[in-house]
């Protein structure tokens, strides 16, 4: 059963007194102990009394921003308790978002209903990230006040990635600016000179698929999972061809487009984000059909029509195949099969190297309107 109507305050956490009010289901004023049960002077919950402590908490069901909790109880004076009091609290993260808020403590407070219950809230839970939950029961009284149990032990879990539903949402706002559409011929990859030194004599002149980074959106299913190769395909709208700038190397790789997509790879949607900047970044997973690749993004991604959709379609005219980028937006385009470098050429480029354009474990602006939904960032 889903908790109804949870609220969210700014408050100490279980192991200090508690300074502020939160408001349960009827808005009604209240104020939490610590999890030793000791309340602060000002405190509207009554001395304690012996009620069930919540202990062998499970949590179950867990998405990118809900999850079931539940627990066991003694029986004894079980009909007593009216409220559960939830302290949610992110897990230290040495590496978390330094242009990030602080984040703060959660308190929940839900009327006792039957268990399990659904915790669900975007503005307190984030995708992929680990938090520490425990409960407390209490039994409100005539007079207003709490009686509240010990807090039971802390329990921790990790919230899931963005489902595929979260990332049609995604879809289609980066649908809504992706511009027209522009042709292109080839997928390039750039790179210093000593990784084709190293494919060429290490791995027999072809290029490996690697585990995506953790740039772009937090709650991306690819992001630390998918195994690809990252490539490009935006053109210069004046010339046609690919920009000679590049953030990645002096050395570029350039392949068909038509040997990379085709009829027989599947295209599906990965992510869209920015980073801080203006410009905005569309993630495309290209797999050869039947592929381990094809076969991870199939229960996890959007799969678009390669014919026809806003970022990057393949067409026939005539007997040839043709291909369109949009023009808006920054293709990423990942392969997740090996590639060749006989199928294509290696030369070295005649612009800069220009490392800020970099997206390497790039974080994504959570306050940007235009790429970010409802799910956490």
């Amino acid at each position: 059963m889903e908790v109804p109507r949870l609220d969210r305050s700014s408050m100490s956490s279980p192991t200090s007194p508690c300074e502020d009010v939160i408001k349960n289901l009827s808005l009604e004023a209240i104020q939490l102990c610590d999890r030793d049960g000791n309340k602060s002077q000002d405190s509207g919950i009554a001395e304690m009394e012996e009620l069930p402590v919540p202990h062998n908490i499970k949590i179950s069901n867990i998405t990118c921003d809900s999850f079931k909790i539940s627990w066991d109880m003694d029986s004894k004076s079980k009909d007593r308790i009216t409220h559960y009091f939830i302290d949610l609290n992110k897990k230290e993260n040495k590496n978390s978002n330094k242009f990030k808020h602080k984040d703060v403590p959660t308190k929940l407070v839900a009327k006792a209903v039957p268990l399990p219950m659904t915790v669900r809230g975007h503005w307190f839970l984030s995708p992929r990230t680990e938090y520490t939950v425990a409960v407390q029961t209490a039994s409100k009284q005539v007079d207003g006040d709490y009686v509240v149990s010990e807090w039971s032990e802390i329990i921790e879990f990790c919230t899931g990635d963005y489902s595929k539903v979260h990332l049609t949402q995604l879809l289609e706002k980066g649908e809504v600016i992706a511009g027209r559409m522009l042709k292109l011929s080839v997928f390039y990859r750039n790179q210093h000179k000593e990784y084709f030194d190293y494919i060429r004599e290490q791995h027999g002149n072809a290029m490996q698929p690697s585990v995506k980074d953790n740039s772009g959106s937090h709650g991306s299913p690819i992001s630390g999972k998918l195994e690809g190769i990252f490539f490009s395909c935006n053109t210069e709208f004046n010339t046609g061809k690919p920009p000679q700038d590049s953030p990645y190397g002096r050395y570029r790789f350039e392949i068909a487009a038509e040997k990379l997509f085709n009829p027989n790879t599947n295209l599906y949607f990965g992510d869209f984000y920015c980073m801080y900047t203006a410009y905005h970044y569309v993630i495309l997973v290209i797999a050869p059909v039947g592929s381990p690749g094809d076969e991870f993004c199939k229960q996890r991604l959007p799969q678009l029509n390669s014919k026809d959709n806003k970022f990057l379609t393949c067409t026939e005219e005539d007997g040839i195949m043709v291909y369109h980028h949009a023009q808006d937006v920054i293709l990423e385009v990942i392969y997740t099969d090996p590639v060749d470098l006989s199928l294509g050429t290696v030369a070295e480029i005649t612009g800069h190297q220009v490392m800020s354009s970099s997206t390497a474990n790039a974080k994504k602006d959570p306050s940007c309107k235009t790429c970010n939904i409802s799910v956490g960032r």
